[in-house]
């Protein structure tokens, strides 16, 4: 089953991910030599060396461009390589602080600094959803206290747990990992 390079890393709309892959802040429009690369990644999703040799072009035509980035982070996510998919959300996150413009560590985001209650605000979105993803990742991975970090501080950041925090947190507490 070929993946498209961009399904799904945003939640199930894709409207939301077109309009925050096509925010000016987030990288604009896409450079269509990228786009293609970006294509042909997903259309040889199954031969893995291929798909990712595509990725590859698309970043060095469009490097930190959130199209490319949240490509690489399903990829390996879906190929199973989590340690890569925990790198790229690490990067998806930077380029969100910057974007944000958030300072340079998540730890410190306070709610007042960004709409984030705001559904619509589509920069501190992708935040939060980069923010989900690094969580799950670090969960997976055995890391339980960073994960727990970056999963509370999302539901401290979106109280209405809209992004789905609070699942994350509960899984660990079922585990038996309270009081990290």
């Amino acid at each position: 089953m070929a993946h498209s390079a961009l399904d799904g890393i945003l939640g199930p709309n894709a409207d939301l991910q077109d309009a925050i892959l096509s925010n000016p802040l987030l990288g604009g429009g896409l450079p269509a030599e990228a786009q293609r690369h970006l294509e042909k990644a997903g259309l040889s999703y199954h031969l893995t060396d291929v798909a990712e040799t595509h990725l590859q072009a698309a970043d060095a035509i469009a490097p930190d461009h959130a199209a490319v980035l949240i490509a690489f982070y399903r990829f390996y996510f879906y190929k199973g390589q989590l340690y890569q998919a925990l790198q790229i959300s690490r990067a998806c996150i930077a380029k969100a602080l910057r974007e944000n413009v958030l300072g340079a560590d998540w730890r410190e985001v306070q709610p007042s600094d960004a709409p984030f209650g705001e559904w619509d605000a589509l920069i501190p979105r992708f935040f939060l959803f980069s923010l989900k993803g690094y969580a799950y990742l670090n969960m997976r991975l055995g890391y339980f206290i960073e994960g727990r970090s970056a999963a509370e501080k999302l539901l401290e950041l979106d109280p209405r747990d809209r992004i789905g925090a609070q699942v994350l947190i509960d899984v660990l507490d079922r585990m038996g990992f309270e009081d990290e």
